[in-house]
This record gives structure tokens, C-alpha cells and sequence, in this order.
């Protein structure tokens, strides 16, 4: 079965830094733009730059430094914030604007003030002004998934019309299910998409823990770029998260035969990565990259895994890019063993260092029963050197 490519829009410094408690600074958001470029994301969304001025310093230096991506930045159907988004992208090899308005009676009514033919107008007024500055404009409609149908479209035809060539159909407040999404995106696709050069892309919230459902469901429907988040992170509950939606479309590539550009040998790190820069890790049990996602502890479970690990494992830990590792480490383990460990975690661990981290071990495994990467980590002093950003990405470096 033929693949069809799936563009992945990466918003983890724009959406995913507006999670509570996930905020960023400006080393912070180029480092993980770095990992993102790596990690093979098409589009990176570095900010909002009328936010403020260090999201418009953080587009800068995001474009400055990714050259083989897009980077978009975010910004209202507001001709201020359109001149703002598009200086934060001078210079960018690949610059996006990316400009929104909501669209649903509940936000124009109670947010934005505003009737229906004044959004048109500032829909209109916005693409055909960041065209002006970029040939790639892509125009979302907030809150679309609980906008009357007919309205949607004809704003969805006025950013087509005014230059849009990406239409995002955002599931703002994460309300729809997948059947109903379905019908949506359907309904865009034949309604405003039609036979022009159009990219649908759907944004899910995950309020309901629907978000990449939705998403893999839109897919189905014609959408053709994802807009995720490493870990989820996100407003509220999160956005539909990227290692979720790429490996689905990996491991069940008979029902969704879709490909991107993702090396999915590095999802782990650019988790590990993430959490150590907001400064939490993602909950045991989340899928793909969360510690206990190939961990197998019942003992129908281990006897399975080890006559063959298809048993109870649809992929591989090095698919995704975890470390294998045979070394279980407790209280009688021995200094060779936490040295070897701490190689593998890509840490230069000296002599002296290795003694102090040994004896805080030691400690730690009195009363601990499982000893994580984690715990390892927090056990060294923060002079230890790491070997390279793949290492940063299992720990905060």
C-alpha cells in the first residue's frame, strides 16, 4: 500500500510552553528547537511575537539557527501582530505566518466582540497582508470544531482566496470525537478544499483524551499536517502528542498508511530533552516515552517478553529510541555497574566523582527498592560533562 507524506507541525514552544509551568527561556527554546530540527519535524512554531518581547527575540533566534525546517510564528488577524510575526521571521530560510481568528458564536460573542461579516473582513485583510510578506501563510480558525458548519467554510474560502495555502482546524477547547471530526474535515475537503493546492492541518486539544484520535481520524478524512507537541504538553490537558501520532501511523501503517519525516530513534531523547528543560517528566505509564511503556513487571507478562517480545511489545524500545538496559540496579550492585550505567546515560564520570555519586547510591538504595535514570541523574554534582546533546536529552545537562 502506497504511503501518502503527513507534514508534522511541531508547536511545542508556542503551545506546549503556554502549559502552566512549562515556560522557557531563550537557551531553553533553541536547544529544543535544535532537537526538533533533529528529531525531522517540518514545521516548528517558535512563538507568538506580539506576546511579548521575548517570544519575538525567540522567533529570531529560532530562524537563525533552524535552516532546514519552517518556522512559523503565531499571531492574531490584527495588522500590528502580523508586522510583528513577519519581522521576528526576517531572515528565516523557511518563514511561515501563521494568523488565527476564532470562528465559533461563542468566542465572537463573549472574546472578540465582533459579528460575522467583521471576522471575514479581518480574515481577509490578515492573509492577504502576511502574504505580502512570505509565500507560506497559514490561517487557522479558533475554536472551529464548535462553529456553525456553513460559516466556517465561507471563512475558510476567504483565507484561501486572500492567499492561504494551509487552512488548520483547530479542536480549540478539545470537544469533538473522531466521528464527528470526520465529518468535518470531510466537509472542508469538498466544500472550500476542492481541487485547489491546499493543505488541510488539524491542531486537537485533549481535554477528553481524544486528541489523537481526532487527529488520526482527520487524517483519514484528507487532513495532511499534524500540529503536536513533544510529551503532550499543552494548555490545559495537553495537545495531541507527537511520539503518539508518528508511531502510530508506524506500527499500524495497514490502517493508516502514511509516512513523515520523523526518525523515530529520536522521539526518546526529545522527551527526555523536554522534561528536563520544564523541569518534570512525563507521567510512568504515557505511551511511548513514559519509563514504564516497556517495562514489564508480572511474571505471565516476563515469560512472554522472553521467549519473544512481540508477546506483549508492538515495537521495539529502539525504535523510539530507549535505551536497552540489561543492568538492574539496587543496593548490592557495585561501582563498575553504576559506572557502566552512567556511560550509557552518556555522562564523563571521573574517579572522584564516580566515589562521591557511589556513596549517595548506596544511601539512596537503602531506601528506594527501584533506582531510576532519574534518581541517577539527581545523584551527580552539577559540574558532571556530557558527551553530546543526545546525552542531554536523557538528562538535564
Amino acid at each position: 500500500m502506497s504511503q501518502e507524506r503527513v507534514k508534522v507541525f511541531d508547536t511545542t514552544l508556542r503551545d506546549g510552553e503556554q502549559s502552566p509551568g512549562c515556560s522557557m527561556n531563550l537557551p531553553e527554546k533553541v536547544r529544543m528547537a535544535v532537537k526538533l530540527q533533529e528529531l525531522g519535524v517540518d514545521i516548528i512554531e517558535a512563538g507568538f511575537p506580539i506576546a511579548s518581547e521575548g517570544d519575538f527575540v525567540a522567533v529570531q533566534a529560532v530562524a537563525a539557527e533552524c535552516r532546514n525546517v519552517t518556522v512559523a510564528a503565531l499571531c492574531r488577524t490584527a495588522e500590528q501582530d502580523v508586522t510583528r510575526a513577519a519581522d521576528a521571521l526576517d531572515g528565516a530560510a523557511h518563514p511561515r505566518i501563521h494568523t488565527f481568528v476564532a470562528t465559533s458564536d461563542i468566542h465572537l460573542e463573549h472574546k472578540l466582540k465582533k459579528t460575522r461579516s467583521e471576522v471575514i473582513e479581518m480574515t481577509r485583510a490578515a492573509v492577504r497582508q502576511a502574504r505580502t510578506y512570505v509565500d507560506e501563510v497559514e490561517f487557522s480558525a479558533e475554536d472551529a470544531t464548535r462553529s456553525d458548519v456553513d460559516y466556517l467554510c465561507d471563512v475558510l474560502d476567504v483565507a484561501v482566496d486572500a492567499g492561504a495555502s494551509i487552512l488548520n482546524i483547530p479542536d480549540t477547547v478539545g470537544y469533538t470525537t473522531p466521528g464527528e471530526f470526520i465529518s468535518l474535515i470531510t466537509t472542508v475537503k469538498e466544500r472550500v478544499v476542492r481541487d485547489r493546492d491546499v493543505i488541510i492541518s488539524v491542531h486537537c486539544h485533549n481535554d477528553l483524551g481524544l486528541a489523537v484520535a481526532n487527529t488520526l481520524a482527520a487524517l483519514g478524512a484528507g487532513a495532511r499536517q499534524v500540529e503536536c507537541t513533544i510529551n503532550g504538553i499543552g494548555e490545559r490537558a495537553g495537545n495531541a502528542s507527537l511520539e503518539e501520532i508518528v508511531m502510530a501511523m508506524r506500527v499500524r501503517a495497514d490502517r493508516l498508511p502514511f509516512e513523515t519525516g520523523i526518525n523515530t530513534s529520536e522521539l526518546y531523547a526529545a522527551s527526555q530533552l523536554l522534561s528536563s528543560i520544564v523541569g518534570f517528566e512525563v507521567q510512568p505509564n504515557k505511551a511511548i516515552v513514559g519509563r514504564n511503556a516497556f517495562a514489564h513487571e508480572a511474571g505471565i507478562h516476563q515469560h512472554g517478553v522472553i521467549n519473544n517480545p512481540l508477546c506483549y511489545e508492538i515495537m521495539t524500545p529502539e525504535s523510539v529510541g530507549v535505551p536497552a538496559n540489561s543492568l538492574v540496579l539496587g543496593k548490592h550492585s557495585g561501582r563498575h555497574a553504576l559506572s557502566l550505567r552512567y556511560m550509557e546515560l552518556g555522562y564523563d564520570i571521573s574517579a572522584s566523582e564516580l566515589d562521591a555519586a557511589y556513596r549517595r547510591f548506596t544511601n539512596l538504595a537503602d531506601r528506594k527498592k527501584r533506582i531510576y535514570d532519574q534518581d541517577l541523574i539527581s545523584l551527580l554534582s552539577a559540574g558532571v560533562k556530557v558527551r553530546g546533546e543526545k546525552a542531554t536529552a536523557a538528562a538535564a545537562a
